[in-house]
């Protein structure tokens, strides 16, 4: 039998479906990509894999290539039966789980991504930083009294939020002060599946 493979980069959004993979036990292989040449370990030219030369990547066990991150979770979860990590299609519930998804994906991923760049100035960066802190802000109250994004069940919302937030330290954006989101990250932290896809990154000893 093939295995699916995830084509990742390490704390990049690849480790999304990664920590989604590890939740529902889905035997995978992983494939390390290093994204600023573009090549796999075996020297292979990343974008003759993926012509949008980013990750994460997922091969299916028929050798189909599917790419955009919550897509493959929303794929994998549905594919396991997984309906905590990703609810049940049609349901009220799912909805919930990609309005997050939707906004997780254009309101804070996509911010993050000028933070990254050289070529954008200090003062540009300072205007990004305080928007987006605005918005963590704005996160931080939806997550008063809840234990993730939509409830008490961890959904692959929250592996995509945790995922994301984990940047900020790379880009000096202050989150300080946001009570809740802080124990969020505490509680998506401890998670036995998130711990074991950090070690296999290399991102936790």
């Amino acid at each position: 039998m093939t295995l699916m493979k995830l084509y990742f980069s390490p704390a990049a959004c690849s480790l999304v479906p990664h920590i989604v993979l590890r939740e529902i036990g889905t035997p995978f292989t992983l494939e390390k990509v290093d994204t600023a040449k573009h090549l796999t370990p075996a020297g292979t030219d990343y974008y003759a894999i993926n012509p949008k030369g980013q990750v994460p990547l997922l091969q299916l066990d028929d050798g189909q290539l599917l790419s955009e991150g919550p897509v493959i979770v929303q794929y994998i979860a549905d594919q396991a039966r997984a309906t905590t990590l990703m609810p049940a299609a049609g349901s009220t519930e799912r909805y919930r789980v990609m309005e997050w998804q939707n906004y997780i994906t254009s309101e804070l991923h996509k911010g993050f991504s000028p933070l990254f760049n050289s070529e954008f100035d200090a003062k540009a960066k300072a205007t990004l930083r305080a928007l987006l802190r605005k918005k963590y802000e704005w996160v931080d109250s939806q997550l008063a009294g809840r234990e993730h994004l939509t409830g008490d069940a961890f959904t692959a919302a929250d592996a995509y939020l945790f995922v994301v937030t984990g940047w900020a330290k790379f880009v000096d954006l202050d989150l300080t002060g946001l009570p809740s989101l802080d124990a969020f990250l505490r509680r998506v932290s401890a998670r036995p599946a998130v711990r074991e896809a950090m070690k296999a990154e290399g991102l936790l000893a």
